[in-house]
């Protein structure tokens, strides 16, 4: 497969994971969710999707990447990919544990775990590619906020 079909295959599957996503949280955003208790810096709904798209977006580059270096150090993009691919599902899980269940207990102990895995994901892929590891820096700062947000909000809803 060329270099550049393989970005676009992995840039699809994070995608598709972000659209199934969003079939989970698209009625509770508009049922439950405003029913919740916020923090002042909860940002406004409108800015999820094109955020999350982008990340979605930077998230397969990188991915694609690192595969294109299968070659040359086939034992460290297989781990790579395996983590990349067990934060893929962790983060679609954290909607379903959200949104989904409206479990906001599970959903911070969720995510503390999909935080240590996009890092551990981020330090493999570094070793692999630069490139890849500064397209996960966006990835890691939001997801660092979202878990600060989802641990405001299970406080102030407790």
């Amino acid at each position: 497969m060329q270099k550049y079909l393989r970005i676009v295959y992995v840039v699809a599957i994070c995608l598709a994971v972000g659209y199934l996503s969003s079939l989970v949280t698209a009625e509770s955003v508009k049922t439950w969710y405003p029913t919740l208790k916020k923090p002042f810096f909860n940002p406004p709904n409108w800015i999820f999707a094109p955020v999350w798209s982008l990340l979605y977006v930077l998230m397969g580059i990188a991915g694609g990447l690192v595969w294109n270096q299968l070659e040359n150090n086939r034992e460290l993009v297989k781990k790579g990919l395996f983590f990349f691919t067990v934060q893929l599902l962790l983060n679609a899980l954290w909607s379903y544990l959200f949104f989904g269940l409206h479990n906001i207990l599970l959903a911070v102990i969720e995510i503390i775990l999909l935080w240590l895995i996009v890092f551990e994901t981020y330090l493999i892929f570094k070793k692999i590619d630069k490139t890849a590891a500064k397209l996960f820096i966006p990835y890691i700062l939001w997801i660092s906020f979202a878990t600060i947000l989802t641990i405001f909000i299970y406080i102030l809803n407790f």
